[in-house]
């Protein structure tokens, strides 16, 4: 489509020849979503539907909107579940440090809106997480030792 709309002919006469023409090239074929419904089509105009797309399409949750105030408070609440699946008392103290640089960060030049935030104790989630897990399988007495026939007394 690199030339020029000729002087004589109108506007839209000349667009429909393009797409005509394209379409007889098959330049249209093999286009994706070809023969599938318009997503969307017959459900209630979303001013916002293009922020739910991108949302959707970048896997983004509506946190990752959040100021970093209600962000990190956020986080503050979640802990307990976040740690909960972590498999050593390491790996809890890591996020809790990474998650106290944050609100430290974030206390030493704070942006609205203003939320009271601390940072957490580590060994506090510690010893949540600790109580969260399961107690350890008791060990179990050894078999009874089987003697063998060939070295009888």
């Amino acid at each position: 489509m690199t030339e020029r709309k000729p002087p004589n002919q109108s506007f839209e006469s000349w667009v429909d020849k393009q797409i005509r023409e394209a379409t007889e090239r098959g330049e249209f074929d093999n286009l994706p979503g070809a023969g599938k419904p318009i997503p969307g089509r017959g459900e209630p105009h979303d001013e916002l539907w293009w922020v739910k797309g991108l949302m959707h399409r970048e896997r983004l949750t509506g946190s990752a909107a959040l100021p970093t105030s209600l962000r990190l408070r956020k986080e503050l609440e979640d802990l307990p579940e976040t740690v909960r699946g972590l498999p050593s008392e390491r790996a809890v103290r890591e996020a809790v440090t990474s998650l106290n640089d944050r609100i430290t960060e974030w206390l030493r030049s704070p942006t609205e809106p203003f939320v009271r935030i601390e940072p957490v104790d580590p060994e506090a989630v510690v010893a949540g997480w600790r109580a969260a897990r399961p107690a350890p399988p008791a060990p179990t007495p050894p078999a009874p030792r089987r003697r063998r026939w060939w070295r009888r007394r």
